[in-house]
């Protein structure tokens, strides 16, 4: 059984998306148990037209609701201890549950997390992860976006908890792992990106295939499993790629629209179309992973649907499941204590 705590109000839509998305991801694994954390008034007579999910879960009325455009800072002062985004990362944090779901606010959650929580021992900055489509199957992105800028130290433990990640949703014994940089040649890039490389190559994993520096167009390709980066140039190329994926569903939607010929030819072609729009669907991948906690927790996209939403809790699952906390711990204490340290951290801001 592995027990998932959700945030019912985060999100755009909150209830309204949460619950229908949490009874698909029921039916898929019925071996979930939901710690549901909500406004009643607001959920529960939604609650009442999934049965099966009803008997599936316990339901804790909360008082507040964090929104979408509040800041962290804000959010923590006027959520902690009574908002169901607090009693959700909590039910983690006291063993009753197994990993917390959330399409809240991003920075609200974060900065929720790290508070109760707390970091890993030796983690300094946590990241957030990412699954990205590629033209082999899947990979991992990390940072993208918790932390602006990292030095090699926090690159190279980014690299350790990306890798245990990828152990325990790919179920690869030893991923492949790339450091996102300007060209593959070992004179090129930032110093820290350069020491990072150094780093990992010298404290010789055997639970990740070190390949080297990776360029941007290698994520797509799937060159590696995982993709380390900091969270500014992880953040700006995951945007930069849901846009260019918008950009090219409604190319084709225009071109098909144009001509009878054209509309002919898209419904010879429909099948193609439609294998097509199944892999560009970001619903399929929602679900980012805050890594470097004290706890699992899953960031689903606030503006998602239900498919999206089970589609993160998916990924919860999973990571409770092959033992993710598990992994990274594992790997922070055989590989951490005799890291050479290059430098200390800098001083960066707050994540976007």
């Amino acid at each position: 059984m592995v027990r998932i705590s959700v945030d019912v109000m985060g999100g755009d839509y909150g209830p309204k998306v949460v619950i229908p998305g949490i009874a698909k991801a029921l039916e898929r694994h019925p071996d979930i148990r939901f710690c549901l954390f909500g406004v009643a008034s607001q959920c529960l007579p939604l609650l009442d037209s999934y049965p099966k999910l009803k008997e599936a879960s316990t339901f804790t009325d909360c008082e507040i609701a964090i929104g979408m455009d509040e800041k962290p800072s804000q959010a923590l002062r006027r959520g902690r201890g009574k908002s169901s985004m607090w009693m959700a990362l909590d039910a983690v944090a006291k063993g009753e549950a197994d990993v917390a779901v959330s399409a809240g606010n991003t920075g609200a959650l974060m900065a929720m997390s790290k508070f109760c929580l707390r970091m890993m021992a030796d983690i300094e900055r946590p990241a957030i992860a990412g699954i990205w489509p590629t033209l082999k199957g899947e990979s991992i992105v990390l940072d993208i976006g918790a932390t602006i800028g990292a030095d090699a130290n926090q690159l190279f433990d980014f690299a350790l908890m990306g890798g245990a990640m990828a152990r325990a949703l790919f179920e690869i014994e030893r991923p492949t792992l790339g450091l996102l940089n300007v060209g593959v040649e070992e004179i090129k890039g930032q110093e820290d990106v350069k020491a990072a490389g150094q780093l990992i190559r010298e404290a010789n994993f055997d639970t990740i295939d070190y390949y080297g520096f990776v360029e941007g167009d290698d994520i797509g390709r799937g060159t590696v499993d995982v993709v380390v980066t900091e969270g500014f140039a992880g953040n700006i190329a995951l945007k930069a790629a849901e846009g260019t994926a918008r950009q090219m569903a409604e190319y084709l939607r225009a071109a098909m629209s144009r001509t009878w010929l054209a509309k002919l030819g898209y419904i010879l072609a429909k099948s193609a179309f439609d294998r097509l729009r199944e892999k560009m669907d970001p619903r399929k991948v929602n679900g980012g992973v805050f890594l470097g906690l004290n706890g699992i927790v899953i960031k689903s996209h606030g503006g998602t649907d239900a498919e999206g939403f089970a589609a993160a809790v998916d990924v919860g699952y999973d990571m409770a499941r092959n033992g993710l906390k598990e992994k990274i711990e594992n790997d922070l204490k055989r590989y951490h204590a005799n890291r050479p340290v290059q430098g200390a951290a800098s001083s960066m801001s707050d994540g976007i």
